[in-house]
């Protein structure tokens, strides 16, 4: 078809129309907008989320930009895969478990209790098959899913009182994510969704007896400490923090390789960043945590321990059977936890009690 200037203005008029589905084009430059589930530079997720979006222009040469928006900004923290879905924006900064509701089998791609750490998960998305599964998942909204951040193994949470043993949890009201909501539910607790800008005042004003949200260096600046002392480890429930960006199917396809190879290369360096940030960050917090605001660092006891990994077994066991594409997802999963069993009661594990003081 031969280009003429009517036929490109009214190209160009028909874009607009379509108003936040479609990306800003001006001069070759490509504008998205990245809605998130955090507040605006929260210490690890908020700040990964930050740096994805920044990366991103910096390796396109600024034809590709990505604006940040934080919780609530456009779309409420949870609404961020309906948004991304529905192209009211393009990108989404936000974790996989919290589409449960939605895709069950979601959570393997953020973090299951008592499964995959940090190191482990990533090997099995880009070892083991996880990736294409969880293409595979996403593909019915039509949205691509990438892993854009971690922030490491989280902490068991916060406790208005002591949790002594199994007993204590019976009654309890937790703010929690993914399927540790099941899990404490089988110990007699109940688990509320609550979203991240909301935890402190639930927590403050006795809605929810407890919070789970992640581990030092994330949690000291949520201020939990000054309403709930009593901070519990080990954090069963979410034994590794990745972050997922998504993106819309339709936008994507619009990109150059490169565009597109630029995100890939900042997702992957966010994740690591974020792990080494957590690395370093989470011991200081912890110390300050416990010099400065009196937190009693506790770990669970044996009992609902336990407790905890039987309910754990069950709830993760269930997901098998929600969907054909579900049963593939916990095999695959399963499967490449057993190759790699050896190997982390050998090498990961024995290095840890090696270095124990």
């Amino acid at each position: 078809m031969r280009l003429t200037r009517r036929s490109t203005l009214a190209g160009l008029t028909g874009a607009a129309a379509t108003g936040l589905s479609m990306p800003a084009i001006a001069e070759g430059r490509v504008r998205w907008r990245m809605a998130t589930s955090w507040t605006k530079n929260l210490p690890g997720p908020g700040t990964a989320a930050a740096h994805f979006a920044r990366r991103i222009g910096e390796l396109t040469g600024g034809r590709l930009e990505v604006d940040l928006f934080g919780a609530g900004e456009i779309v409420p923290g949870l609404q961020v895969l309906d948004a991304v879905s529905n192209g009211s924006v393009e990108m989404g900064h936000t974790a996989a478990f919290y589409w449960v509701g939605k895709m069950p089998a979601s959570v393997f791609f953020t973090t299951v209790p008592f499964g995959a750490g940090p190191v482990e998960h990533q090997s099995w998305l880009e070892r083991g098959g996880g990736q294409a599964l969880w293409e595979e998942l996403y593909a019915p909204f039509g949205v691509r899913p990438m892993l854009a951040g971690n922030t490491g193994p989280s902490m068991g949470g916060w406790f208005r009182k002591p949790i002594a043993g199994l007993a204590d949890a019976m009654g309890l009201r937790i703010r929690v994510q993914g399927l540790g909501a099941e899990v404490w539910q089988q110990l007699g607790a109940t688990g509320i969704a609550i979203p991240v800008p909301d935890m402190l005042p639930a927590l403050s004003k006795g809605v929810v007896d407890g919070v789970e949200f992640l581990a030092p260096m994330n949690d000291a600046p949520m201020g939990f400490a000054s309403v709930a002392a009593n901070y519990y480890a080990p954090g069963f429930n979410k034994p590794n923090g990745a972050a997922e960006a998504l993106i819309n199917t339709k936008a994507w396809e619009k990109l150059t390789t490169d565009q597109k190879a630029a995100i890939a290369v900042a997702a992957a360096e966010t994740h690591a960043r974020g792990l080494a940030e957590a690395e370093a960050l989470n011991g200081a917090a912890l110390v300050d945590l416990i010099q400065s605001h009196n937190v009693q660092v506790t770990r669970f006891s044996p009992d609902l321990l336990a407790a905890a990994r039987k309910a754990a077994e069950l709830v993760v066991g269930n997901l098998a059977g929600k969907s054909e594409l579900s049963g593939r997802i916990h095999n695959s999963y399963t499967a490449f936890r057993s190759r790699t069993r050896l190997w982390r009661r050998i090498g990961v594990a024995g290095l840890s009690a090696m270095n124990e003081d």
